[in-house]
């Protein structure tokens, strides 16, 4: 843990201002008024005192030792007091100051410089381009924010100054407590792995939250993140994620796989809780640092007015929470206790004119409900409402087994109501959505830590016949890795691959079709065509020799007047294969978290919906089965409509196999495997055409 950082006993302020406004003044200010128990160094050369605290014109005149400085001179005087501020005894240091990598090249060599000599004396660099760190239960604000919330367990870290002084004043005015509040900036020592790694550790933090821009180490981050995870909630808001990636791709795969799917894919994996909004941000978290993890999804809802009921009801379906019914037993108590115009299904309304005995009834039995997981109240203002009260009542009621949220809809007339949940513990949401995504964030927590051990499944393949192609290829420069090689690849990981051979003339075509069986399918082969269809390279259900030497001759002649630049190597010839549904398989490798593999249905479902899913490499047998059933469209596979299901395990066992070849061979970039034909249990799934991309690396 960075206990210099974030509990130190002595802080200096290097660059300590007598002029209220000014950075320095503000974060001196900040530490006295905040009530911090240690020792405060002021650093000014032009004051013997600032807000009555004896003041040193340097570190160096200062008789002992300190744990943390905090920088706040100019850019071109920092190195100096770094030095001063190691030689003082500083373990941590925090610089404030901007003007360094964020400003260009010569800032970034001056950022570099303050690095190596924090490294080079083992002491921890933050910032620079900072706005601090502030620890409620250390009563330390090394910040010059205006604003400081009240102690809490939400400990949150941001890569943006400027967005740690929005959440301070946000949390103060609704009274949101906080732990820590750690602004990293330019991140050039200390980043967001280390953090979340202390604060993983730090009893007074509950809730993790975190404002991240990029990641500097997609593994680590990784790794760091799951352990995290493991022991409390990390929430995440991230940002300036592009399609700029996707542009260069050449798959499917890669061009539906922007840098925003990689981070969710890694979020996924390590059981991060992304948050979409800076709203949702903290609603998660107030959520998770006030309430028990649900045991499952079954949610009930109680409200006093229809609309927002349904509001309610409408979310919850919508983000895959079950309404569940009450049970018998508890049916009966509702009807027992509850007038005969309420509602004992769910959502369950007391109707408008409920006063708060009535509300807190019909609470307390569905509490005690073995089919319920989680309870969203629902609060409307009428005249018998009294929602103060019934706020205190709920609070009093709830035995803090099954998560309670609230949704208090209204202004004035319910904003003590409101004030008091927060006081009492009780999330509380302005409306029925809010508080309904905010109980599926706490399930999607609850289900990951209820998840399998991971095990990943190794088959035994025939790597060596894998190593001949793709060392043929570097050697040539190639990077595009056609049909016929990549199909070889995958024989070699045990893929199903139709008899086929490559054939450079039409009497070669009608030997091996003779050979193979008829009916065939002919192909063009040519690493500068990507996309065969698009040239007319693709004939199928050819029966005999006739129509097999026709289709190579007019193919070819197609084929070269729309691709007259293109390297033709000749047609590739394939037994024509059983009907199935047609599926892709696709991996792309991200240059944060390396190889992701891509699922979706063929045809219209990837090219117009991009109903696809991705997951990191490599992937346990649950994770492909969740893979599949992250479709939209994974109904069609369970056999929608009247028709036959496919075989899910041989699309698993698919996903699992192009998983180890992608954490095997890390030359490989993308992959495709489009279409992958699958049917239905007792069929044999086949490949239908692929190929690959070596990275440029690989060329060297």
């Amino acid at each position: 843990m960075l206990e210099s950082l974030l509990y130190p006993q002595t802080v200096a302020v290097v660059g300590a201002s007598r002029n209220p406004g000014k950075v320095g003044y503000e974060l001196l200010h900040n530490l006295v008024k905040g009530g911090f128990k240690g020792n405060i160094v002021p650093i000014n050369p032009e004051a013997s005192e600032i807000l009555g605290i004896k003041c040193y014109k340097s570190l160096d005149e200062y008789p002992g030792k300190i744990d943390l400085s905090v920088v706040v001179v100019g850019a071109r005087l920092v190195k100096d007091a770094v030095q001063s501020s190691i030689r003082a005894g500083a373990k941590a240091i925090v610089v404030i100051t901007a003007g360094f990598k964020e400003v260009g090249a010569a800032g970034a060599q001056a950022e570099k410089e303050l690095v190596e000599i924090c490294r080079a004396a083992g002491v921890r660099l933050m910032g620079p381009n900072c706005l601090g760190v502030l620890n409620t239960h250390h009563s330390m604000n090394a910040t010059f924010a205006p604003t400081v919330p009240p102690t809490g367990h939400i400990s949150v870290i941001s890569q943006s100054g400027a967005l740690c002084v929005a959440i301070l004043d946000w949390a103060a005015s609704q009274k949101l407590g906080l732990g820590k509040v750690i602004s990293f900036g330019n991140k050039a020592d200390l980043d967001e792995v280390d953090f979340i790694q202390a604060l993983a550790t730090d009893q007074h933090t509950k809730v993790i939250a975190g404002y991240l821009e990029s990641i500097k180490d997609g593994n680590k981050f990784l790794r760091v993140a799951e352990q995290a995870a493991n022991v409390k909630p990390v929430v995440v808001l991230k940002v300036g994620v592009t399609q700029a990636g996707a542009k260069a791709a050449s798959s499917h795969t890669g061009s539906l796989a922007g840098a925003d799917i990689a981070y969710g894919a890694a979020f996924k994996r390590s059981g991060v809780i992304r948050a979409e909004c800076f709203e949702a941000l903290f609603d998660y978290a107030l959520a998770f640092a006030t309430q028990p993890v649900p045991e499952g999804d079954r949610v009930a809802i109680i409200t006093n007015a229809g609309g927002p009921g349904i509001m309610a009801a409408d979310a919850a379906e919508t983000m895959g929470l079950k309404m569940v019914q009450p049970g018998e037993q508890s049916k009966a108590r509702l009807k027992e206790a509850l007038p005969p115009t309420a509602a004992l299904g769910n959502p369950i309304d007391v109707i408008g004119d409920a006063e708060p005995e009535r509300y807190i009834k019909a609470f307390e039995i569905i509490q005690e409900d073995d089919n319920i997981d989680a309870i969203i109240v629902v609060a409307t203002r009428q005249n018998m409402t009294r929602p103060l009260e019934l706020a205190e009542r709920l609070a009093a009621a709830h035995k803090g087994v099954k998560p309670l949220l609230t949704a208090f809809m209204g202004g004035e007339e319910v904003a003590a109501a409101k004030s008091k949940l927060m006081e009492l513990g009780i999330p509380n949401y302005p409306a029925p959505d809010r508080a309904v995504a905010a109980l599926r964030a706490m399930c999607d927590y609850s289900a990951w830590k209820r998840r399998p051990a991971r095990l990943v499944n190794r088959f035994p393949v025939n790597r060596r016949r894998v190593d001949r192609v793709i060392q043929w290829h570097i050697r040539s420069g190639t990077q595009q890795i056609g049909e016929v090689e990549a199909k070889e690849i995958l024989r070699a990981y045990d893929f199903r691959i139709l008899p086929g051979a490559l054939a450079r003339s039409a009497e070669e075509a009608v030997d091996i079709a003779n050979r193979i069986g008829y009916p065939v399918v002919l192909k063009i082969s040519s690493p500068d065509i990507i996309h065969k269809s698009d040239f007319g390279g693709v004939r199928i259900n050819l029966a005999n020799a006739e129509q097999v030497r026709d289709a190579y001759d007019l193919t070819m002649l197609r084929v070269q007047r729309r691709a007259p630049n293109a390297y033709i190597r000749g047609a590739y010839i394939e037994k024509m294969g059983h009907r199935g549904r047609e599926v892709i398989l696709g991996m792309t490798r991200d240059p944060q978290f390396g190889p992701m593999l891509m699922f979706g249905l063929g045809g219209i479902f990837v090219e117009v919906m991009k109903d696809v899913t991705f997951h990191l490499a490599p992937i346990t047998s649950e994770e492909a089965m969740q893979m599949l059933m992250g479709t939209r469209s994974y109904a069609l596979l369970k056999g929608a409509r009247g028709q036959a299901p496919v075989d899910l395990t041989a699309l698993a066992d698919a996903l699992q196999r192009i998983s180890q070849l992608a954490t095997d061979y890390p030359e490989i970039k993308e992959l495709d495997i489009n279409p992958f034909i699958v049917g239905e249990v007792g069929t044999e799934a086949y490949v239908a055409d692929a190929r690959m991309t070596l990275s440029p690396v690989s060329q060297s």
